[in-house]
């Protein structure tokens, strides 16, 4: 039985592969790789992300001139076309794997029930 599960895994893996929001994520993504200055602009924006992101993890307070370094650059990567339509396909990429997510959990979700829903 586990092997059909694995099996429906990697057929969804493919079938994410294939779907029209990946590829475009996978062009844009090449897009902004291709252009050195692009492409350093977008690694800028993402490491900042990901180190405000930690410091959150690990309860620290992010500063105001931190949460200002941070919009002023998401102003910046923003004004970039590729970037901007990047950053709107990984959004979609990302919706889509949320709805799977809870496709795949909702047979756990119906055996415990919701957390977040206290009536179950």
């Amino acid at each position: 039985m586990s092997k059909n599960v694995h099996d429906a895994a990697y057929n969804l893996e493919t079938a994410l592969r294939e779907s029209d929001d990946f590829q475009e994520l996978r062009n844009l993504y090449d897009q902004v790789n291709a252009d050195e200055s692009v492409k350093n602009m977008f690694d800028n924006f993402r490491n900042l992300q990901v180190e405000l992101q930690q410091k959150q993890m690990q309860g620290q307070q992010i500063t105001e001139e931190e949460a200002q370094k941070a919009q002023q650059t998401f102003e910046l990567v923003q004004q970039n076309e590729v970037i901007s339509k990047l950053m709107n396909a990984e959004q979609r990429v990302s919706q889509l794997i949320q709805d799977i997510n809870k496709i795949v959990t909702k047979p756990l979700e119906e055996l415990y029930g919701n957390p977040e829903d206290p009536q179950q």
